[in-house]
């Protein structure tokens, strides 16, 4: 069967001090599956769009913040991840530049500047617990993992990192 997941972003925009980063608390949508949970910013790819236009319209729509500097982190295959059992693709940001500033709430929950060691101890999805280490350390090669779903938790992490 062929592998046709849903593309999307996910963005982790951090203070120009380098020691926080912006976070979502999901919690304005009731049926929302991340409800309660803290993540980044993104969503899905929109169709002709490449996928860095896709990150900075994503930041842009749920932050207000213009990127000026952004990094690729890495990728990872959620095979099984999305409410009915689709598979989804994602492609994860550094954005370490920015005008602007966020409001307090967006259409999914409340806008968090988070220090960066508090992170582990936030309610997320159990699987954030393995790739965030890699995304919020700036100095970590890009990763490539795959994270399979079954039931809404994750059964396996398997990653690669590049040289840079």
């Amino acid at each position: 069967m062929p592998y046709t997941p849903i593309l999307g972003t996910l963005g982790y925009v951090f203070s120009p001090d380098g020691g926080k980063v912006l976070l979502v608390h999901r919690t304005a949508r009731p049926h929302d599956a991340h409800l309660g949970k803290y993540n980044g910013l993104g969503g899905k790819l929109d169709a002709g769009e490449d996928i860095v236009a896709g990150m900075r319209r994503e930041i842009r729509e749920e932050a207000g913040l213009e990127c000026t500097e952004m990094h690729l982190a890495g990728t990872i295959s959620w095979p099984g991840f999305g409410a009915a059992g689709e598979d989804w693709f994602g492609f994860l940001f550094r954005v370490t530049g920015f005008t602007g500033t966020p409001p307090d709430a967006n259409a999914e929950g409340t806008l968090h500047w988070v220090d960066l060691a508090a992170v582990p101890g936030l309610p997320m999805w159990d699987g954030d617990r393995h790739f965030l280490p890699l995304v919020l350390d700036r100095a970590a090669p890009p990763f490539h993992g795959v994270m399979p779903y079954a039931n809404g938790r994750p059964v396996r992490w398997s990653v690669s990192t590049l040289p840079r």
